[in-house]
């Protein structure tokens, strides 16, 4: 067995090793990255739904790319699919004896589920405060960070995810965030649409739907 098939084979026990400890809303993932072209050699779970021959993702690649050969590890950050489900995610890069990355470990977490069952449990520890005392404000540096802020302020309001919110619950959603001036800040349509997991034309749409009811019409773009 030669030294790559070694570094691979190991990673692919690793990866069925993960999978079977966390469960059905992980994945595990071993990336060639000799291959970029179809980089994804070996994946256990099925988060996002790709298969083996899959090309390396974005991020794989503007990391390589940055770091000239020598890319750094990721640990605990945010992604999110194109059905908008939240994801925790973590990359471990992999180098053989010469010191040349050839790998990549990727695991991927599901957090809908836990999201979803963590406001369930919410009415039964938390403790009721004082309107003046349970405000809270976001100091935003930009723009996008204050979209943000509204939306998952919004979101706590349904108290589930987006990603498995019903029609009407993403109506009541879209109606909180014109209530709470989201769409009064440029590029808010296209931001909420991506976090929702949704095209910005199926918000619009939403919007219409809550104009038509709401005599306080919003000039957002």
């Amino acid at each position: 067995m030669t030294e790559k098939e070694l570094v691979f084979n190991n990673l692919q026990r690793m990866a069925d090793a993960v999978v079977s400890l966390l469960g059905k809303n992980c994945e595990a993932c071993v990336h060639d990255l000799t291959s970029l072209q179809a980089s994804l050699v070996y994946i256990q779970g099925d988060v996002t739904h790709r298969k083996p021959g899959a090309p390396a993702t974005d991020l794989l690649i503007k990391t390589l790319k940055k770091n000239s050969g020598k890319p750094e590890d990721m640990h605990n950050y945010k992604t999110t699919t194109a059905d908008g489900r939240s994801l925790k995610s973590a990359t471990t890069f992999v180098s053989d004896s010469t010191g040349k990355p050839v790998a990549a470990f990727c695991i991927n977490l599901d957090t809908t589920d836990f999201y979803n069952a963590s406001k369930a449990l919410m009415p039964f520890i938390n403790i009721q405060e004082d309107d003046q005392q349970s405000r809270t404000e976001t100091f935003a540096h930009s723009a996008a960070e204050t979209v943000e802020a509204l939306f998952f302020h919004a979101v706590e309001e349904i108290g589930k995810h987006p990603a498995t919110m019903s029609i009407d619950e993403k109506t009541r959603l879209i109606r909180q965030l014109e209530e709470n001036g989201t769409f009064l800040l440029k590029g808010a349509v296209k931001q909420v649409a991506q976090m929702m997991g949704v095209t910005k034309f199926t918000v619009y749409n939403y919007l219409k739907k809550v104009r038509r009811n709401n005599l306080t019409p919003v000039n957002g773009k």
